[in-house]
């Protein structure tokens, strides 16, 4: 999946609705401006609804049509992020020897840009933990975007079930890791050892590495 291909442009509560207008489309983008700017100045208590919809110059009706909850709204944000992240790694990809120094090196940049904005990060990653089975598709989206942007950093079209895998720990890991720093019980150095270290998973994906475990 691209970076361009949005596969949330139309609103998330009616996956069955045509694509969004260019009009629509402009509102949509000013409602998640909105919402990353208010995250960024306050963190998650800081995006309400009523200030959102004041912010983007939308009805409130017209902001639940879109996102029919704060959590919907800031999933899709973090979605929003996800794809500008990718963007700009397609025109600078990681300059990494091999597979996995390119997806470390992928994985702290994307850290790094998210420690530019911790409240906006924190916001994002808090919306994922509350999020339930109605917010899923927008996870979804969320992880495919992130899966995207590991297999791109690994060279890969077509991944075998094994790569995927591999993928998954450190998706989980990356996550896991986001977490720990923004509650202050990892250090940035602690995070990055963390990531190189699961990481090193590639290795035993590609042909020609560790033997399968024998336990």
């Amino acid at each position: 999946m691209t970076a361009d291909a949005r596969p949330a442009a139309q609103p998330p509560t009616d996956r069955a609705t045509p694509p969004l207008t260019e009009r629509q489309e402009a509102r949509r983008r000013r409602i998640l401006h909105a919402s990353a700017q208010l995250a960024s100045r306050g963190g998650f208590e800081a995006v309400q609804m009523r200030e959102v919809a004041e912010a983007a110059g939308v009805a409130l009706g017209t902001l639940y049509r879109y996102f029919p909850s704060k959590i919907h709204l800031l999933v899709a944000t973090m979605q929003d992020q996800l794809q500008h992240m990718h963007s700009t790694l397609r025109k600078r990809p990681p300059a990494g020897d091999d597979a996995a120094q390119r997806v470390a090196e992928t994985l702290m940049r994307a850290f790094r840009a998210l420690q530019r904005e911790p409240h906006l990060a924190d916001a994002m990653v808090r919306a994922l933990t509350f999020a339930d089975r109605s917010v899923s598709p927008e996870v979804d989206t969320v992880s495919r975007l992130t899966t995207a942007i590991i297999l791109d950093a690994m060279g890969l079209e077509h991944p075998t079930p094994e790569q995927l895998s591999a993928v998954r720990v450190i998706e989980h890991t990356w996550h896991s890791a986001l977490i720990t720093w923004l509650s202050g019980r990892a250090s940035i150095a602690q995070v990055k050892i963390d990531i190189e270290t699961v990481c090193r998973l590639i290795d035993l994906t590609e042909e020609g590495g560790a033997a399968p475990w024998r336990g």
